[in-house]
């Protein structure tokens, strides 16, 4: 098929990826770019729109660092050469003696020459280029045998997709490094997750860890990951003398490699450099807790050899953790905005690096239980970063029996509903509708334009009425009055006449717009529309068994366990109530009625490429009307993909997993049209 395509096309192509990809290390590697991010975006979907066009995609493209679907798991791979651990070293005093044993086993007297650099806190991956291509990415793993977690490593941008830089190449290459996260998008992810009522994670080792091992590319692609490389296992068609040879050729073939390299000789220069490592640390980006030491010379590193599962050739010295000691006093469970209730631990106060800390989340109940936490433990608290604290150990020995474990709240602290865990989940979460603890956010879901559509109540302003105590309930958004706006900022005779109409405005919506503005976990804009086409009246789905939703196609046991809690929830229901009181007004036109004959698209999944004689959304709305679930991506559950002019990169993924292509023209004859 490449043979057909013209000659000026593609290597115009060829030049676009090579030219993206130069932006892309100065950008992601350099921390030095050229070009502005909108010059960026252009060449970027001039390039797609190419490949789309004319069905010529190079392996190395940047279109091709996401896109892949969701894995079932993770494949085993076998390390060619094994990835060992390292022996620690807590002093210098213990620098002193790794020099020793070295020279020991080498038979000399002379001072070696060493490399040191900044240990990242990160995960271990290989990378195998072979003919210059990434051919994988696997995880350490046990040191022998790690994951495939190729797909996800692809969406890293700092990862050269193909070895460039105009140096040599070799047959077959596998690269060592540390996939990290830095400590300022560390703490915005958590920030995000807080938000979304999701459990955060402990540290930026835990959030990269935990991106990389997504089964579904696109959330590790979310995430703002680095790489920093630094070591080599099998080579085949190259050679490198030392490790500073290796680090300078990683650098020229556009690799990522750590902040700091030094080589030195002898071990005294070695532990000074280590000194001005630790005094840098507060200025990483990263979060580093040591130095590593190797020596520098490959052919010495190979007569040392290792012992056991460490090499005798290298060390890591470990900075002193920034921790202190403690008694817990109580656990209090606090109520965030999602309803998510996390433990927290308050300390008898105690000062960790110049800082007095005096509280810590526990994170989850699981979490609780893994540490064997009670209330009255004397515990180690680090700060992690130097700036999170968390609990790091219980200290056993000083248990006087008097300690007590924190159960889960049958209750929220905070309005008194009922609380929920899922099976499977370390959430617990609270589903009162009118918590105070989740007013806010919950007004804020409530009256986004997917919902009610209340032009007014965004962020901000919610956050005013909230603090000048205009709202405190669920249902005071109905109760607001014109003269009570008009005495705060931002709001003038217009803007406040406005938004009391945007309100009264939502009291006329329909079913499925009014239980996606709930809020319900689980309940998105389409579950909320099978609801609508299943249950005619709101009331009807009041003190609603889980069974009941199970019976609907597409309900699985979590999401209906999520609407009985809901709907089984005393004060929720009453809160229904008072909505409706203050005239909410429910009309329901996608309910089904009792018909029980199948509509004509009834389970199938189809997604549009390409251009249609009818608008797209348009299309899609026929397909839901009849039964139908119209999707954006093609996957393996894919049952047809509707195929219009210029059709996009969903064709040829379609054709590789066996979907079913269909015209516009062949949709209508199936619906009889």
């Amino acid at each position: 098929m490449t043979d057909k395509i013209p000659k000026d096309i593609k290597q115009g192509i060829e030049k676009l990826v090579k030219e993206l990809t130069y932006h892309c290390y100065r950008y992601y590697v350099l921390d030095s770019p050229v070009i502005s991010d909108e010059e960026y975006d252009r060449l970027y979907l001039h390039l797609k729109e190419l490949e789309e066009k004319y069905h010529y995609i190079l392996p190395d493209s940047p279109t091709q660092r996401v896109g892949a679907s969701p894995l079932d798991k993770f494949e085993k791979v076998r390390h060619t050469e094994p990835m060992l651990s390292l022996d620690n070293a807590f002093s210098h005093d213990e620098v002193r003696e790794f020099d020793t044993r070295v020279k020991r086993f080498l038979k000399s007297d002379e001072d070696i020459e060493y490399t040191v650099e900044p240990k990242y806190d990160g995960l271990a991956i290989e990378l195998t280029y072979r003919n210059g291509l990434l051919y994988r990415a696997s995880t350490r793993g046990d040191g022998y045998e790690g994951e495939d977690v190729t797909q996800n490593i692809r969406t890293i941008k700092s990862v050269p997709l193909k070895i460039e830089g105009g140096g040599e190449i070799p047959d077959e290459i596998d690269i060592r490094g540390e996939v990290y996260m830095d400590i300022d998008e560390f703490e915005a992810l958590n920030k995000e997750r807080e938000k979304k009522g999701e459990p955060l994670f402990a540290n930026p080792r835990n959030a990269a860890a935990g991106s990389v091992r997504q089964l579904d590319p696109s959330i590790t692609a979310a995430r703002k990951l680095h790489l920093a490389c630094y070591g080599i296992g099998a080579v085949t068609g190259m050679e490198f003398k030392s490790q500073r040879e290796f680090i300078k050729w990683l650098e020229k073939a556009r690799f990522p490699i750590p902040a700091i390299v030094k080589r030195e000789k002898g071990i005294q220069k070695i532990i000074n450099i280590i000194g001005e490592l630790e005094e840098k640390r507060r200025t990483f980006s990263f979060e580093t807790d040591g130095s590593v030491i190797k020596v520098n010379d490959f052919d010495l590193q190979r007569l040392l050899g290792i012992k056991t599962r460490e090499p005798r050739w290298a060390i890591a010295y470990k900075f002193p953790a920034h921790q202190g000691t403690t008694r817990i006093k109580e656990i209090l469970p606090s109520v965030g905005r999602t309803g998510v209730i996390t433990p927290v631990a308050v300390f008898e106060p105690v000062r960790i690096g110049g800082v007095t800390v005096s509280r810590s989340t526990l994170h989850n109940w699981d979490e609780m239980e893994r540490k064997d936490i009670k209330v009255g433990d004397t515990v180690v608290v680090e700060r992690a970063g130097d700036v999170i604290p968390h609990v790091v150990t219980v200290i056993k020995d000083k248990r006087a029996g008097k300690e007590q474990p924190f159960p889960i709240p049958e209750r929220c602290p905070v309005c008194g509903s009922k609380v929920v865990r899922e099976e499977g989940e370390v959430a617990v979460r609270c589903v009162g509708l009118n918590c105070a603890a989740q007013v806010q956010e919950r007004i804020r879901h409530f009256a986004s334009r997917g919902a009610m559509d209340i032009e007014g109540l965004g962020e901000k302003n919610v956050e005013l009425l909230y603090s000048r105590g205009l709202i405190r309930l669920f249902v005071d958004m109905y109760r607001l009055k014109k003269e009570y706006l008009l005495d705060l900022p931002r709001f003038a005779e217009k803007s406040a006449q406005n938004l009391i109409d945007a309100i009264e405005k939502s009291k006329h919506t329909t079913l499925s717009r009014f239980l996606y503005a709930l809020g319900i976990i689980h309940v998105g804009e389409y579950a909320a529309k099978l609801l609508a086409k299943n249950f005619e009246k709101l009331e009807d789905l009041y003190r609603v068994k889980p069974e009941r939703i199970m019976e609907i196609r597409q309900m699985g046991e979590k999401i209906a366990y999520s609407i009985s809690d809901f709907f089984n929830d005393p004060e929720n229901i009453k809160t229904l109530d008072t909505l409706k009181s203050l005239g909410l007004n429910i009309t329901n036109p996608d309910f089904a009625g009792k018909k029980k004959e199948k509509l004509p698209l009834e389970g199938l999944t189809f997604v549009i490429t390409g251009t249609l004689s009818k608008p797209r959304d348009e299309v899609e709305n026929l397909i839901e009307s009849l039964g139908g679930h119209a999707s954006s991506s093609v996957s393996k559950s894919t049952n047809y993909l509707i195929v219009g002019e210029e059709p996009g990169s969903k064709l040829q993924k379609a054709k590789a997993l066996g979907v079913k292509t269909l015209s516009y023209e062949d949709l209508l004859k199936i619906i009889g049209k």
